[in-house]
């Protein structure tokens, strides 16, 4: 059973990447069909791939290793359709940089996977083609955006995939799938090649069961880009080679956040996790973060206004979608745009628009901008006398399909723990911390300093030596 085994273990035994492959794709081929992960399966070429490689002298830090990517991330020759109806049929011309990365270290891309459309959503509810299923039970969501690709490491399909996060879209779904996963800091990894949804806010990062998985995945696609300007000129430190237990830090927990309404299952994993800590020489004491309120409705302001923008280019003329039916320019647009775009993405983009319009762009973009800000000073003085911040990933465990689609306000309160730490530009790891009664996965979040991932991640391996949350396998 190749497929429990951390993709570590699969290196350091140098298994056949067609062994490796073929373990993966056995346990595909059961849940996929009843899990919908993927939007483009590429398994069939992936293996074709496994086998040429069986004959090379093993070389780069995931060869042979299978990996699954979000479908915002572009690879040539592939469709990238960010769950779209207006990308359904867009074929990539270039591969982004993380993928670039990905193949110079001998990884295996086995498909893109399942979002919510323009990775807009915290269910995978709002993909424009199907719904992906939790992998731990089948009528409840594997979180958003990236829901296909936490599903697929959650069920086994694969033991690594790369997600994006804005507000919470790789953390979130990690904790409903119980998965680990990793939002970097920002700049850590290029955006070259990733379909921008708000640009000051977007990450790629990491998912995977095993903590020495999503150390030495986020090695790899880490490091400045001279193709994308928000590229950090920072040193990659070792992740992998430098991770090991560590519990004696300074831990924070904001009493802002742990004033919110929390699931009682949630809060009591969380204090599970806390006592962990304590026991294991951790000082944890509370701390304040006065503006932390105000996150959900500034990450709406900023997020949407940057993706009014940013989607303006999906209008008929150049690729995507385009209507059979127009008279002129402005039809052409209005309809293109009016049938290629579902419901939530229209109402981001009509939100943004408006905040960014003449008139009410200082009175809510500048102002959200500005608050912004301060978030930002909050946490980074906070860090100065904590080594992390630690909080739930999400309020409630996994919901029921339906359950929050009518309510936006409900489903935008998903990623209230999350949200700040994408205005703060900081990395945060989201870690599996147990179980409601129900058997759904729930997850704790740790944020870091800036540049920081080597300690979150050595926190994580901590907690994964006491609870080895990779032995639970999910079996829908």
């Amino acid at each position: 059973m190749l497929y429990k085994e951390s993709a570590s273990k699969l290196l350091e035994e140098k298994v056949k990447p067609s062994e490796i492959l073929e373990a993966f794709l056995r346990r595909k081929e059961e849940l996929e069909p009843k899990i919908r992960a993927y939007v483009t399966d590429i398994y069939e070429k992936a293996y074709d791939s496994a086998k040429a490689l069986d004959s090379q002298t093993p070389k780069g830090k995931l060869f042979g290793i299978p990996i699954a990517i979000k479908d915002n991330i572009n690879i040539e020759g592939y469709t990238t359709t960010c769950s779209s109806k207006m990308l359904q049929n867009y074929v990539s011309v270039y591969d982004a940089t993380v993928i670039r990365k990905l193949k110079q270290e001998g990884a295996i891309i086995v498909g893109k996977t399942n979002m919510d459309e323009f990775a807009m959503g915290s269910s995978t509810e709002y993909s424009a083609f199907f719904q992906t299923k939790n992998p731990w039970n089948l009528d409840f969501v594997p979180g958003g955006s990236s829901g296909g690709s936490a599903a697929s490491v959650g069920a086994n399909m694969v033991p690594l995939a790369l997600g994006s996060d804005t507000g919470g879209s790789i953390r979130q779904p990690a904790s409903f799938c119980g998965v680990i996963g990793l939002k970097p800091t920002y700049g850590r990894v290029s955006r070259y090649g990733l379909v921008a949804f708000a640009s000051s806010l977007d990450q790629i990062g990491p998912f995977g069961r095993y903590t020495k998985d999503v150390a030495l995945l986020l090695e790899v696609i880490s490091g400045h880009d001279p193709k994308d300007s928000t590229s950090a000129n920072v040193e990659v430190p070792a992740f992998s080679k430098n991770l090991k237990p560590r519990t004696e830090l300074k831990v924070g927990i904001p009493k802002e956040f742990m004033s919110y309404k929390i699931d009682k299952e949630v809060e009591e994993s969380f204090k599970n996790f806390v006592k962990f800590l304590e026991d294991n020489k951790a000082t944890v004491k509370e701390i304040s973060l006065p503006h932390i309120e105000y996150a959900i409705p500034v990450y709406y302001i900023i997020a949407p206004a940057e993706a009014s923008s940013n989607l303006a280019r999906f209008d008929g003329v150049r690729y995507g979608y385009r209507t059979k039916d127009f008279k002129d320019i402005f039809e052409l647009y209005a309809k293109t745009r009016d049938e290629g775009f579902g419901p939530e993405v229209k109402r981001r983009i009509m939100l943004g628009t408006y905040v960014l319009s003449s008139g009410y762009y200082e009175a809510y973009y500048g102002k959200a901008l500005a608050v912004k800000n301060l978030i930002k000073k909050e946490f980074l003085d906070a860090l100065k006398d904590v080594d992390v911040i630690i909080s739930p990933t999400s309020p409630t465990p996994p919901f029921r399909f339906g359950e929050k689609l009518n309510d936006p306000i409900s489903m935008y309160l998903s990623d209230i723990f999350t949200v700040s730490v994408n205005l703060a530009e900081l990395p945060a790891i989201s870690i599996p911390s147990g179980f409601t009664k129900n058997g759904l996965p729930i997850g704790v979040q740790i944020i870091g300093r800036a540049f920081d991932e080597q300690t979150l991640l050595d926190l994580s391996y901590a907690w994964e030596l006491n609870y080895p949350h990779y032995d639970y396998i999910s079996n829908v």
